[in-house]
């Protein structure tokens, strides 16, 4: 094995450009790595069963993404292949059409090579799936990839596609994006389209993006939030030369907030340290850290569940009645509950989070971003039910979900970005949250700290055959 002959968009983009036969068989060329390595990763629920190539149906040459491949979270419907959110409930489901980020995408001239594994109807932060195969971390196969976008996260850190659409209702791209080494965003609420992706919880349901890098994130970005016409894209667009006129002089007067309690209470060491460099780095090249004051987190993890489930069970409900043996235990335990929670609870939590979108644009005032670690702890090992970074022990999902699932509440863009490798050889996450709309900038900080090396490049894991 030789690793992924294309290391970014530009460089897939360059090839189809210049020769795009030779392209098109490289695609299939990678097609072929997925189903090879499937059944030991279990990264995709549905590969493609061919691709645009010799003649029978031409690649792509024009728009910003031309020829890339890319994945897609199995909770986005496509007409050309099933869509099962990762469920026995959905097994045969056909959509009739495709969702609008998947759409969008191939007007722009991106290429599908499958649907990706995540955790039964995105109900877990862990990517198990019984069904289909847990998704393992690449850095490591007795360790998870992290949830409910797994699949998503292991398409491309072994390099079977160049990025990857997930969701994230509370973490559900950035948790994996981070245990795996990759830089994955949650844009602004809305931002990017959700129709046509299998609703989790409305309220909270995110498109994200997970990829290799800040620019090929924003390249995918750019084409989702509609900054362009999809359409008719060049090989280097202006958001692409944009970033990458940037330099550390971009950090020079930027106000950093740190939210030292909660935010970095009970988090392994190493995960510390590796932030505070990243945060001393900004200091020396002119950014400025602010201490900032917590909002009260006590309740927002159970607010966000108790939103969550509501509306889960309000989507599902109906399609429990006759198909609750063909749901997975935790997620049809985890539903029956939704039915307990009164509407008082409901509507209390959905005060809350307008609590916290207020508490926390109240402090963003005075700053530019945010900066935290994205989970306190590193890939836990597969069967892991409870974890101690500090000195107390919890939950698994409690503590990959702790840092993350505040900004499903506020809507606030929210960006993981590889911190190097912990002492064990495993991934560390680095997060960047902004002001909502200004997810530009938070990829922006991303970019500069990653072109400056301040955080430490993770490669894929390994890649196609070459010929």
């Amino acid at each position: 094995m030789t690793d992924f002959p294309y290391g970014s968009i530009g460089d897939f983009r360059s090839k189809v450009l210049n020769d795009g036969q030779d392209a098109a068989n490289d695609l299939e060329r990678l097609r072929q790595y997925a189903a090879g390595t499937n059944p030991a990763n279990h990264a995709y629920i549905t590969i493609s069963g061919s691709l645009p190539h010799d003649g029978k149906e031409q690649l792509p040459m024009a728009g910003p993404l031309a020829g890339v491949p890319y994945a897609c979270k199995d909770v986005f419907e496509t007409k050309s292949m099933i869509t099962t959110a990762g469920s026995r409930a959905l097994a045969d489901y056909q959509p009739k059409t495709d969702a609008k980020a998947v759409e969008i995408l191939e007007r722009a001239g991106a290429v599908l090579i499958g649907k990706t594994n995540m955790h039964e109807f995105c109900y877990g932060i862990t990517g198990k799936n019984p069904v289909y195969g847990t998704p393992v971390n690449p850095h490591d196969p007795s360790r998870l990839a992290g949830g409910s976008s797994s699949g998503s996260a292991v398409s491309v850190a072994t390099g079977s596609a160049v990025f990857a659409l997930g969701s994230d209702t509370g973490g559900s791209v950035r948790v994996p994006a981070a245990l795996c080494g990759l830089v994955g965003l949650k844009p602004t609420y809305g931002l990017i389209s959700t129709k046509g992706m299998i609703p989790f919880c409305w309220t909270l349901d995110h498109a994200g993006i997970m990829a290799r890098s800040c620019l090929d994130t924003a390249s995918v970005l750019q084409v989702l939030a509609g900054w362009n016409d999809a359409t008719k894209g060049r090989a280097e667009t202006r958001l692409e030369r944009r970033l990458q006129a940037l330099s550390t002089e971009f950090l020079i007067g930027k106000r950093i907030g740190i939210p030292r309690r909660y935010f970095f209470d009970n988090l392994d060491d190493e995960i510390a340290s590796a932030v505070e460099k990243a945060l001393l780095f900004c200091q020396e090249h002119g950014a400025e850290l602010v201490e900032v004051q917590t909002p009260d987190m006590t309740h927002v993890r159970p607010a966000s569940l108790a939103i969550q489930l509501v509306e889960a069970l309000s989507w599902h409900g109906p399609r429990m009645d006759e198909n609750a043996h063909l749901y997975g235990d935790d997620v049809r335990n985890g539903l029956v509950q939704g039915q307990f929670i009164l509407g008082e609870h409901y509507v209390q939590s959905l005060r809350l989070m307008e609590l916290k979108r207020r508490e926390f644009a109240t402090f963003f005032k005075s700053i530019d971003i945010m900066i935290t670690p994205t989970t306190p702890v590193i890939a836990p090992e597969l069967a892991t039910q409870s974890v101690s970074p500090g000195m107390e022990a919890e939950l698994v999902g409690n503590a990959l979900a702790r840092y993350t699932c505040v900004f499903n509440l506020t809507g606030q863009p929210a960006l993981t970005i590889p911190c190097g490798l912990h002492s064990s050889g495993l991934p560390m996450g680095l997060q960047i949250i902004g002001k909502p709309y200004e997810d530009l900038s938070v990829l922006s900080i991303g970019h500069v700290l990653e072109k400056a090396g301040a955080l430490g490049w993770i490669q894929p894991i390994s890649g196609v055959p070459s010929e």
